[in-house]
């Protein structure tokens, strides 16, 4: 399926990384991330335009997001149960909904880029729990835009090479998701600190 696609890219590049981007918010198994990377070698050479290439993806992410959002606000927790009955689904939507509890917006803005796999779980969770649409919309669309940026931006820069494109997001991407995970652990330590002092002394 993936070759096939690729195929395709010079002939309906932005029709197409619209909708690829668009079914991947819904948990759909396609290669949206290859597909840009890929477009954006094509607008390198010359046979797409890169802004418009980016436009789209990012306005099939978009809406993609908004509907699973809608979703989730419609079905509310019944819908979300029933998503549960697969275990790897189940998984998923767990995890989705630890990071809502956990972060909100920030879970949104990261689940756009760096935990791509739990975005289309969190537009449900965000929605069936009740958040807010603003910042749900606002977190979309800056986790989108980076989402976008990376891939596109990296097709672009290596003239159409994906692997060596994908390497280098995947290193990028897990030095970022490490360096997060320390500052986040740094951030519990300072807060468990904090709430020992404030405690009942003796």
């Amino acid at each position: 399926m993936t070759e096939w696609l690729l195929e395709l890219v010079p002939h309906y590049g932005t029709w197409l990384v619209a909708v690829v981007t668009f079914l991947s918010c819904l948990a759909l198994p396609v290669p949206s991330s290859i597909l840009m990377l890929a477009a954006g070698g094509f607008a390198a050479s010359g046979d797409l335009m890169l802004w418009q290439v980016a436009g789209a993806a990012l306005a099939g992410a978009l809406l993609g997001d908004q509907i699973g959002y809608a979703a989730g606000r419609q079905g509310g927790p019944p819908l979300v149960a029933r998503l549960s009955a697969r275990p790897q689904r189940a998984a998923l939507l767990e995890r989705a909904r630890a990071m809502m509890l956990r972060r909100g917006f920030a879970a949104i803005f990261l689940t756009r880029w760096l935990f791509s796999p739990v975005g289309p779980w969190a537009n449900l969770a965000a929605g069936a729990s009740g958040f807010g649409w603003r910042a749900f919309t606002l977190g979309s669309l800056a986790g989108e835009t980076v989402w976008v940026t990376l891939y596109t931006g990296a097709g672009y820069g290596f003239a159409g090479n994906l692997e060596a494109a994908s390497e280098l997001l995947s290193s990028a991407l897990g030095l970022v998701g490490g360096l997060a995970a320390v500052i986040l652990l740094g951030l519990w330590l300072i807060h468990l600190g904090r709430s020992g002092k404030r405690g009942p002394s003796s």
